[in-house]
């Protein structure tokens, strides 16, 4: 099922000239996957809510640059998907102390659960940028050179992440299968 993100012209062309309501509108059409994005890439409801507004107010700041060349979903995604990658590395620059992947998913309990729960918590368990690079790719669609220009690395990274991200969540599948 493909939900439709498609707004009329007039409203783009409303909110290009600083009408609010227009702004409002279209802040209520994106809102939604905005912040799923956001909380897919950062896990952190709080983050992702921080994304969505850090998003709307470059929408506002920058909808007169939107030229009308592909659907304004896509334009919008990007600067989610943009706002999303900087904070990650804001944080990665934060960070004194690298997170301990193994003793995180030593805590995390398995059990008989659905097959989707698993590979959600296998998702939960890849590093912040691992993350970032596959739903990126497998889920929003983007290409490695787009990923690479959006996180400001290489195209051979971006590959390296998802194969590596790729092989990581299959050894925890394999893991959490073998002990149920």
């Amino acid at each position: 099922m493909t939900i439709s993100l498609a707004v009329p012209d007039i409203l783009v062309a409303r909110a290009k000239s600083g009408d609010l309501e227009a702004l409002e509108a279209l802040y209520r059409a994106f809102e939604t996957p905005v912040y799923t994005l956001a909380l897919r890439v950062l896990r952190r409801p709080e983050d992702a809510e921080d994304v969505l507004q850090e998003t709307f107010l470059e929408v506002v700041r920058s909808i007169q640059q939107y030229r009308g060349e592909g659907h304004l979903w896509g334009w919008i995604r990007q600067i989610a998907a943009s706002k999303a990658l900087m904070r990650i590395r804001r944080d990665q620059v934060r960070e004194t102390e690298v997170l301990d992947e193994e003793s995180a998913a030593g805590k995390a309990g398995t059990g008989g659960v659905p097959a989707r729960i698993d590979l959600e918590r296998a998702f939960e368990r890849l590093s912040e940028t691992s993350r970032a690079v596959v739903w990126l790719h497998d889920v929003e669609g983007y290409t490695h050179e787009e990923i690479a220009e959006q996180m400001g690395k290489t195209v051979s990274f971006s590959k390296s992440q998802l194969a590596r991200a790729h092989a990581r969540l299959r050894r925890l599948l394999d893991a959490e299968g073998a002990g149920q």
